[in-house]
């Protein structure tokens, strides 16, 4: 469950007119928070921020599943899952013992993905990807 303080900041940022994108990265950043503060860890980088892209997109962030091509079916179908729940409202409760063994497993993780390098790496790995794409000139 996000944090008011995270919605809020998200709410405004779609108030002041930015992309779905900028409103995810309030998840993210919260995501990366939790994992510094020590509620829980992630296996890497890239895991912390699906985490995070998918609280923002059961929030109600309009951030659309990614295109064919771009992320696996399973995780295609994942966000097509996270985007419809977040556009419908939560219908039921969530199950606590699934909550729970999501959390536990999460607290086995490491830390390190939410280090200073680990965010560098990925910045720069996501950035080689998109060179020579029209997202690369923005």
């Amino acid at each position: 469950m996000p944090e008011k303080r995270t919605i809020a900041r998200a709410r405004r940022d779609k108030r002041a007119g930015k992309a779905p994108t900028t409103q995810a990265g309030e998840f993210v950043r919260e995501e990366m928070d939790h994992i510094r503060e020590g509620k829980h860890g992630a296996r890497s980088t890239k895991q912390a921020i699906a985490i995070g892209l998918s609280k923002a997109r059961r929030a109600g962030v309009r951030l659309r599943p990614p295109a064919r091509g771009r992320a696996s079916a399973s995780t295609r179908r994942r966000a097509r899952q996270d985007y419809r729940a977040g556009m419908h409202g939560s219908r039921r409760k969530p199950s606590a013992r699934r909550s729970r063994a999501v959390t536990r497993a999460l607290r086995r993780e490491g830390r390190q993905a939410a280090s200073r390098t680990a965010l560098a790496r990925q910045a720069r790995q996501s950035a080689r990807r998109r060179r020579g794409t029209r997202r690369a000139s923005r």
